[in-house]
């Protein structure tokens, strides 16, 4: 018997060594999952902050939006009217904000409904830019050959030849920019 105390006086040292040992690595494998957890608790708990960090900057710095489960969903489709009048008159207010008082009373003024109605009529229809631009140069084709022939014929110019002039070149910068609308199918 005395050979078995020896024996187990070491396997139960060794015994307890692996027991400690498979203990401390269940230990060791638990934190880790647990660590892993964590992580991807923190991971999730930033998306969140980062996500409402987003939603108050884009509402243009305003407070966190606490319950962004009963905020309207955005629609990812075409813009409608109501929606880009709401997002002009919210840009503008904060322009005008910053504007100096006869600033902001010449933009209330110009961005008046009507003001902006008969702008927009105006520049679809009589001042066009090809219009425009056909005017000038025509005007200052045709004004330089009359100065220069009445002036070697000796004829003293009224000052109505440049509004002519300009007329002229209008009419034909408008005919020019109905056909292009015409030949290319885009409207311009």
């Amino acid at each position: 018997m005395t050979e078995h105390a020896p024996v187990t006086a070491e396997k139960t040292p060794t015994a307890n060594a692996e027991g400690q040992l498979e203990l401390l690595e269940k230990r060791h494998e638990s934190a880790a999952e647990r660590s892993s957890e964590q992580k991807e608790q923190a991971v999730e708990k930033a998306r969140v902050e980062a996500k409402e960090h987003a939603i108050s900057t884009e509402a243009g710095g305003a407070e966190k939006d606490t319950k962004p489960a009963t905020a309207a969903p955005k629609s990812h489709g075409v813009i409608g009217h109501k929606q880009k009048e709401a997002s002009f008159k919210k840009h503008m207010k904060a322009v005008q904000a910053e504007m100096s008082a006869p600033s902001r009373t010449f933009s209330k003024f110009i961005h008046a409904k009507p003001i902006e109605k008969a702008s927009e009529f105006i520049g679809g229809t009589i001042a066009r830019p090809d219009a425009i631009l056909a005017g000038a140069v025509v005007a200052f084709v045709l004004v330089l050959g009359v100065y220069l022939l009445a002036k070697a014929l000796g004829y003293v110019l009224s000052g109505f030849e440049t509004i002519a002039a300009f007329i002229v070149g209008w009419i034909l910068g408008i005919i020019y920019d109905y056909l292009k609308s015409i030949i290319t199918g885009k409207p311009s």
